[in-house]
């Protein structure tokens, strides 16, 4: 398709836009690119306007995603521009310091889902949303990244925003507050800045981690949270550690993070991860061939939620390319790469040991030892046994750990443990008992 530089800007965006729409998916393209504009089109450059509060977040994350649909639509090299960057050689714009209070609509309590690990987080966010400065406040959520505290912070501004009619809520992380700051100081608009952060009667604030070994703008926040606790109002901080681990951080404001509510957010199950890209799926309308594909997607990510949803958008992508159905084989294939399937480590001949000694009532040494009772050697033989079948040790090894014996006597043993199987169902029963007692506690051990 051709773009001529006649054409209007409007119809150019739309065959743009057209394209992006198919490559971001509705929700995200209704979200974030839907509202943006086309001002301007020379046959070669593209100047966009978008609302004013999301306009450095779009550019940020889309403008060379924009660039590259212009140019496979066009099929010739587009620049793709937003209203501040149209033109190099005006002068500079005063220091923007308005904070990002777009909140993401997706991000929402609705679309958070419960699980042990973060139930008490939920709550907390919850009571803070519905009664700003009047449930928990300073609410100090922690976590390590993509666990869901920015999804929480999020849901509180969506919330106040949609049922505290007139309740200022301001949203900004920490290096945000950084580089407003330091744009204040040199544009000498202080007091602008300090209007800014202060007025607000809700202020939700991401990873406040990065304080450390900013005396400046640790001295102006610190000024900043007095001036809005003070006051009754709502203070929400997020960071990827306890309070009393931000050594870096000044002991005045760790016991101020510390004063109010401190929840943790914890990996979720499995059962909870299913739940989470069942909700992700529905609200992208994706078509499941199997959803035993969620389940497997679950399993090979078990630590961060960002990382299960971009496994998803993986498998989801392979499936928009080779058109492929959305089933187990696709999404084993797609994940084998990067999240290949976990092998438990193998049980150790210390483990066996124990288990057989506990079991006939043996100390390990007993088991170890040369002598040759009945009340001894048939644990031993069934040890060795054990340690064949469920190791993959060297007869050679296995000899070794039960007193460095030799390979001949370890065979010796399997084949005696072997023979007593066939004529004895106590001796089954026996072998069975033990190799489901190890089995259960290999896999309850951390992997």
């Amino acid at each position: 398709m051709e773009l001529p530089a006649q054409r209007e800007p409007n119809d150019v965006w739309r065959d743009i836009s057209a394209h992006l729409r198919r490559i971001v998916g509705d929700s995200t393209y209704d979200i974030w690119l839907a509202p943006l504009v086309a001002h301007s089109w020379d046959g070669h450059v593209l100047a966009l306007g978008a609302p004013s509060r999301t306009e450095g977040w779009v550019s940020n994350r889309y403008q060379h995603l924009i660039a590259a649909c212009a140019r496979a639509v066009a099929g010739t090299d587009v620049r793709v521009v937003f209203a501040g960057d149209a033109h190099p050689d005006a002068p500079p714009a005063a220091p923007n310091l308005e904070l990002c209070n777009a909140f993401n609509p997706r991000y929402s309590f609705d679309q958070f889902i419960i699980g042990d690990g973060n139930r008490l987080a939920h709550a907390g966010s919850l009571a803070v949303a519905e009664l700003p400065g009047q449930a928990y406040n300073p609410l100090f959520l922690y976590a390590p990244p993509g666990l869901g505290k920015t999804h929480l912070l999020h849901a509180i501004g969506n919330y106040v925003t949609t049922f505290s009619g007139g309740v200022c809520v301001r949203y900004t992380t920490v290096e945000a507050f950084t580089n407003h700051f330091i744009a204040a100081l040199g544009s000498r608009s202080l007091g602008r800045f300090k209007h800014t952060y202060r007025d607000a009667d809700v202020l939700l604030i991401d990873d406040v981690q990065f304080l450390a070994s900013k005396a400046r703008t640790e001295e102006e926040f610190f000024h900043t949270f007095n001036a809005l606790y003070e006051t009754g109002r709502q203070l929400v901080l997020t960071c990827d550690r306890l309070p009393q681990q931000l050594l870096s951080v000044q002991e005045r404001l760790r016991e101020r993070f510390e004063s109010g509510l401190v929840a943790e957010i914890r990996p979720p199950d499995l059962a909870t991860r299913v739940a989470i890209l069942r909700k992700r799926v529905a609200l992208d309308r994706i078509e499941l061939a199997d959803a035993a594909a969620l389940r497997l997607i679950a399993e090979r990510v078990p630590d961060n939620i960002r990382a299960l949803e971009g496994a998803l958008i993986r498998v989801v992508a392979h499936h928009s390319l080779t058109r492929r159905a959305i089933d187990l084989e696709l999404a084993s294939d797609v994940l084998d790469a990067i999240y290949p399937a976990h092998q438990p480590p193998a049980l150790s001949i210390e483990a066996i040991q124990a288990c057989v000694a506990s079991h006939y009532r043996l100390t390990i040494a007993e088991l170890l030892s040369s002598r040759r009772t009945t009340r001894i050697a048939w644990p031993r033989q069934v040890a060795i046994h054990l340690a064949r079948e469920l190791t993959d040790c060297s007869l050679q090894a296995i000899g070794q750990a039960f007193g460095n014996r030799n390979h001949a006597t370890v065979v010796h043993a399997c084949k005696r443990v072997s023979e007593r199987l066939v004529n004895d169902p106590a001796a089954v029963h026996e072998l069975e008992e033990l190799s489901s007692l190890l089995r259960n506690a290999d896999s309850s051990r951390p992997g």
